[in-house]
């Protein structure tokens, strides 16, 4: 009987460790686990996945050529955009991706401008649609990052990133084109989005944003220091990404007098960036910014570091 006892007691004895270690396992292995997904890793990507990019002659001039192209990017969305590669020069050349504001297209004026400067100077120029616009256009609701579309509004940007990233795995299939020397030129919501994407697109070589800031969460104003606000923006937030834009140079070119992006914003993300950086200030608004001083100093940034 006493036997008995003591056997079933070590039972008894053997079951309650086992017990303690599944529960310290437990535990281990919950404290290991992290909720929250670090805002860089968000952008991970499958590079394998095919590009089935097509490429398509829109004109050809004594000074250049243009094409129509599109890629497959994440998440099953096709871009589209327009390649210009100029004419008489060595190849492979050095290229700039060159992105639009919100609201517009790969065609709009200004990008237009940059692009016939860019072309002149002896770079290739990549110019494609933001998700939700230009050929991609879908149904518009309205772009607001607090209103009732804001789940819609903050995947045009982040969905942009990927976009972006693509278009780079898209350059390196080029010949014609070197990898090693892409620069990146963004206006206003294409500066804001090109800080996320130079974050963390290391084979971007030199960045340039233009009419962008940072601190998206005081767009709530009053709820701007909620946890709910800045957990909301925080994998589109540019101050997240731009400390890892360094050792690379980067600029940033802003108006004194913008009601768009307001100029605290540009001063915040300036003074979260990383040596070298280098900011250019003009007395200027949003919309009135002059163009060809803009990208002049885009294209000096240029010529000195790509």
């Amino acid at each position: 009987m006493m036997k008995y006892f003591r056997k079933k007691q070590a039972y008894w004895f053997t079951g309650i460790i086992a017990v303690f270690l599944l529960l310290a396992f437990t535990v281990i292995y919950a404290s290991d686990t992290s909720e929250t997904l670090p805002v860089g890793e968000y952008y991970g990507y499958d590079k394998a996945i095919p590009l089935r990019d097509s490429i398509n002659l829109l004109k050809d001039t004594t000074d250049f050529t243009l094409y129509h192209i599109t890629y497959n990017s994440v998440h099953d969305k096709k871009v589209t955009g327009l390649l210009s590669l100029p004419k008489n020069i060595s190849t492979p050349i050095p290229v700039v991706i060159l992105m639009h504001g919100l609201g517009d297209n790969k065609n709009v004026d200004y990008l237009s401008y940059g692009n016939d400067l860019f072309l002149k100077n002896g770079y290739a120029v990549l110019r494609i649609d933001f998700s939700g616009h230009g050929e991609r256009k879908g149904e518009v609701y309205d772009f607001s990052l607090t209103g009732k579309y804001k789940y819609w509004s903050r995947n045009i940007i982040s969905q942009t990133v990927f976009d972006l990233r693509r278009a780079v795995d898209f350059i390196e299939t080029r010949n014609e084109l070197d990898a090693s020397r892409i620069g990146y030129y963004g206006i206003s919501l294409g500066g804001i989005t090109g800080t996320v994407f130079c974050g963390v697109e290391d084979r971007i070589k030199v960045p340039i944003v233009a009419l962008a800031g940072g601190q998206m969460n005081l767009l709530y104003e009053k709820d701007a220091l909620t946890e709910e606000a800045k957990n909301f923006v925080s994998f589109i937030e540019p101050l997240n990404f731009v400390k890892q834009i360094a050792p690379r140079p980067f600029l940033m070119l802003n108006a004194k007098n913008d009601e768009i992006v307001p100029p605290i914003m540009s001063t915040l993300l300036f003074k979260a960036a990383q040596e070298p950086k280098e900011i250019i200030w003009y007395d200027a608004k949003h919309r009135d910014a002059p163009l060809d001083i803009i990208y002049g100093d885009g294209l000096n940034w240029f010529k000195k570091y790509l």
